[in-house]
This record gives structure tokens, sequence and C-alpha cells, in this order.
């Protein structure tokens, strides 16, 4: 069987290619940029796996090509809170059918939100429905998998949630932390993902997912809390808004905040299954809410982590048309360039690279690194609290703190990383091992006289920070 999966580098896509990987099923791969798929998943695949490079915001030939010949087409791609995101996924659904127009495919699985019982959507789920709309118009049976929230290492729900328990002793939430939802674990999800694959019982049809239990948000932190020992006090503030919400959230956890808007923004809904077919069709042991939680955190006590909501790019504000620029900009930019000889091998020292950021840290004056996340934090930025998806590997694409990864290349020594935080201007850093130097090279391209001001400003503190940085990754900075 040959089946496609687009967004095949997002958090659910990424995991849903290793779950396929044993079956001995071949794969399209569809991706805005084939770095995005790691070595370890072409290793997986080898011959089976085919990579297609496209954007579905841009028009696409009515006719396709042979890449879309397929048995079966997973449609992934999700817009989390980016600027005009119900457009957006509007115009890649409508292409993506375009494209699959002259396939031979027999099924499209889309993986969609839970409607709750009320009748007016929040504009996240509203844009899932229509979505849901174009796809259904298409002349391929589709099968829908409706979710709440999906739970598990590297997920939105469980980062937000393990990012207030872990760090605040007193919380205070609004009155819809009440509602009630269904969650469901990460893994069950790729099992009903699986399970329907040119199942005739499925075909044009709808499904409920979610776990066995139902509870409210703030059953959900406390239960979060019990599983890792931790005592928390939750106070509940009747005038806490929506608005309120997402600012706080922006501040004390890793999402930005129009992603923090999107969300609270469907927090009055109650999405509970509303019928449990697919348990019938797809038998599976659930698993529950507490169980869920201790997968996720053995995975991240392993450092294997597949996937992150925020290693999309589009969480970030990076264009496509950035990540293939792997060279600096030439023109127009304010630089900053540091050289030190190694004082050990090669190899530690691009490990020393590739450690970067997270709970590593960075080698030199972290907490000027932390007070900039926080000021990011303070301006609707997405600050530090992203972290990396692994303790000591990096792939382009991969966010790391405030920047993401456009070149992650061990072989040549190079890595380079673009900033997202909030800017008036462009941003990168990049890092090269040669001739047994190391040479980092810190990049800005000012916007207008405000951005050349910033950069002026900041520059005493680069004279502080820059020049021992590189001598400390040079002698291979040890994190620990």
């Amino acid at each position: 069987m040959r089946i496609l999966i687009t967004g095949a580098n997002g958090y659910i896509g990424t995991r849903l290619l290793l779950s396929l990987a044993p079956t001995g099923h071949e794969v399209v791969a569809v991706v805005r940029n084939e770095d995005r798929i790691s070595r370890a998943v072409r290793e997986l695949y080898g011959q089976r796996l085919t990579i297609v490079e496209r954007d579905f915001m841009e028009s696409v030939n009515e006719q396709g090509d042979g890449s879309c010949d397929v048995d079966a087409a997973y449609y992934l791609i999700h817009s989390m809170g980016g600027e005009d995101f119900e457009n957006r996924e509007i115009r890649c659904a409508e292409n993506f059918l375009v494209w699959m127009k002259s396939s031979a495919c027999r099924q499209i699985i889309y993986l969609s939100g839970l409607r709750p019982i009320e009748e007016k959507l929040s504009s996240h789920l509203a844009s899932r429905e229509r979505v849901y709309d174009i796809l259904s118009l298409g002349m391929i049976p589709l099968t829908t998998l409706r979710a709440s929230i999906i739970v598990g290492s590297g997920s939105a729900s469980f980062e937000i949630i393990r990012d207030l328990i872990e760090k605040l002793p007193v919380m205070i939430t609004p009155s819809v932390a009440h509602t009630e939802c269904q969650p469901i674990a990460i893994r069950n999800v790729l099992e009903y993902l699986t399970g329907v694959i040119l199942c005739d019982k499925c075909m044009g049809r709808d499904f409920d997912i979610g776990g066995p239990s139902v509870m409210s948000y703030l059953a959900m932190l406390k239960r979060f809390a019990t599983e890792r020992g931790l005592k928390r006090w939750v106070i509940g503030v009747p005038f806490f808004s929506a608005r309120l919400c997402s600012y706080g959230l922006t501040l004390l956890t890793s999402t930005n905040y129009r992603l923090a808007r999107t969300l609270t923004g469907s927090l009055h809904m109650k999405t509970v299954c509303q019928e449990n077919h697919i348990r019938e069709l797809i038998p599976t042991e659930l698993i529950s809410y507490e169980q869920a939680i201790e997968r996720a955190f053995s995975k991240i006590a392993q450092n294997r982590v597949p996937s992150t909501w925020y290693g999309a790019l589009s969480t970030g504000r990076l264009n496509l048309s950035e990540i293939r620029n792997i060279k600096m900009p030439e023109y127009g930019i304010l630089t900053d360039r540091q050289v030190a000889s190694l004082s050990v091998s090669r190899e530690e020292v691009v490990n020393a690279l590739w450690s970067l950021g997270g709970k590593n840290g960075w080698p030199n004056m972290l907490w000027a690194w932390r007070l900039r996340g926080l000021l990011d934090k303070m301006v609707g930025g997405i600050g530090m609290r992203r972290g990396r998806r692994s303790v000591n590997d990096l792939k382009p694409g991969d966010a790391l703190d405030f920047w993401r990864v456009i070149v992650a290349d061990k072989d040549q020594g190079r890595l380079m990383l673009y900033a997202e935080m909030r800017l008036p201007g462009e941003a990168w850093l990049e890092f090269s091992v040669s001739e047994g130097k190391l040479h980092q090279t810190a990049t800005f391209r000012p916007l207008g006289l405000f951005g050349r001001v910033y950069w002026y400003v900041t520059y005493p503190l680069h004279l502080f920070l820059f020049p021992k940085m590189v001598m400390v990754l040079a002698s291979g900075w040890k994190t620990s």
C-alpha cells in the first residue's frame, strides 16, 4: 500500500511516519522542505520513502504529479494561531484537493477537533470545520477523526500544563477551567489513524475519538500535579477573562500570544465524545490520562521525544524562503564576528554546539539570555520556554529557545540559527568549525532607524557576551 502524509514533519505527522514504518507500506511524505525529514526516518524506510516538497499555500497544478498516486492520504496541515490562520487553512485545503484531483487515492483521512455541543464555534474550531467542509466536497471519500486534548510528550496541551504545574505553586484559573473535555493519549490517536486506513466501514464517516475519562481542565491540572508528586493550590477567579488567561499563558508557558488566544478561545466549549462507534471498529486499549502523563515523561527521560508542537515552522515567523537560504545576508547588515582556536578535538566542539540551549543553557552570561527571553515574553513573543526537542540532537527546522535551526550539518561542523524573538529587524547566529578554529558570526538586518538604534544600544552587551562565548565553545563547553 502507498500512503501519503501531508504535514509529515509536524507533531502528528512525524509520529505517524514512525508508526507506519514497521508495516511495510510505502510512504510519500509531503513537506515544505525535505531537510525537515530526519536522517533516522530516512534510514528507517529506505527505498519505501518518497519525499515531496510542496507548499499548499501556493497554487498547484490540477494534474498533480506521480507522487500523489497513492491508496490513502492523511491531511494533517494545521495552522496553530498564526496570523490569518483561518484563511491559510482554507487555502491549503483547497489546493490539496486540486493536487489530488487526478490521483487514484481511495481515502482521505483528516484529524480535526471535537465538535462541542454549543452551536457557535470558536475561531479555532470553526476553521477546522471549514477545512472539513472543503475536504468533504472532493470526490475522494473522507474519514474524519475528531479529538479534544491530545496528551503526549511534546504536545501543546501537555507542555502548557507542564509549565504551569512545575513553575507555579499557586495558580489562578478562570471559570472556564471547569469546562469538561475528553483527553486522549497520543498513542491511541495514532492507533486510530492507522486503523482506519482503507477500512470499508470507515469510508465517508466521522468519528469522535477520546480517552476513557471525561474531566474538567481544572481536574487535568490537579491530576498532573499529583502524577508529578507536587502540591499545588488552584484558585478560581470568576472575573479572570480569556484575554487575561492568554497573557498569563504567554508569560508563563512556551506558547506565544497568538496561539494562547486561539487556545483560550475554545476553553468555554465542552469537547467530549458524542458517540463511540470507533471503539467497535478499531478495538484498542484506551490509555488513561495518568498513564499518558507517565508515558510522556518516560519518553522525555530517555531523550526520545520524536516531535513537538512548536517544531512546525507555522508556529514561528520564519518564511519558507528563509529556511532555504542557507547563506547569511550580505547587504544592509550589521555583524559581530568572533574566531577562537580549538583547544579540544573538533568532535568535542561540534558536540558542544549541538548542545546549546534548552535545559543545557548557554555558555556565557546565561542571565542575559534569560532576561532577553523574559523581555520577549512581555511583548507577546515566544521567549525561551520552548527549549529544544532533544538534549543533544538538532535538525533543520527545530525550535531552539527563541531561535529556529536553519542549518545543522554535523559533518561540516556548521550550525545556523534564525531569531524568532520580537526584533526591529532579523537576526542570525552562525557557527562553523574549520581548520582548527571555531567561527562565530552574529548577523542583524535592521528594520529602519529603530533597528539600528537597537543594535547599537545592545552592542556593549555583545562585547562581553560573544568573545567569551566563542572561547568557551572552542574549549568544548560541558553542559554539566
